[in-house]
């Protein structure tokens, strides 16, 4: 392991992070889902935050191949939460739509993982939850770092 990886290993327990936002994100995916599994749900998620998407910007965007994407968007179109339509500046490619039943469901299920995750916090000290609010930008740089996520560091192996 490499000098800086080391650095950050003696100043995090890495693998007792991992393991806590692992079950903090178990924790708020248990609750109805509106019928959708997680992948369903981030896609529904992200057609709703960006509007109208082709496909292939979808699949991209969620890092999904082809095959698993036409199961997907025809799950959500079943559901009543997209709808897709054909792409007027190209006619062999669609776009999809997040449906008024979609924006509902995603409310839905927003409102319900907030007021869970209220509710822990409630567990917390008033210390506790200062120290949480002034980690939240360093949470949010580490859940929107591009790059370095999926890979292990140069060097390093995994014993087996």
């Amino acid at each position: 392991m490499s000098t800086e990886h080391a650095v950050v290993d003696a100043e995090i327990d890495v693998a007792r992070l991992r393991v806590a936002l692992a079950r903090l994100s178990r924790r708020l995916r248990r609750h109805e889902l509106a019928g959708l599994t997680p992948t369903q749900l981030a896609a529904l998620a992200t057609i709703g935050k960006t509007g109208p998407m082709r496909l292939g910007d979808l699949a991209a965007a969620e890092g999904i191949a082809p095959s698993t994407l036409t199961r997907l968007v025809t799950a959500l179109e079943d559901s009543g939460y997209v709808q897709r339509t054909a792409d007027p500046s190209d006619a062999r490619a669609s776009t999809l739509a997040i449906t008024a039943h979609g924006q509902e469901a995603l409310e839905r299920i927003r409102t319900e993982t907030t007021l869970m995750l209220m509710a822990s916090l409630e567990l917390l000290t008033p210390g506790q939850r200062s120290t949480l609010a002034a980690a939240l930008p360093v949470l949010e740089q580490l859940a929107d770092a591009q790059g370095a996520v999926g890979r292990l560091p140069l060097g390093f192996a995994i014993a087996g």
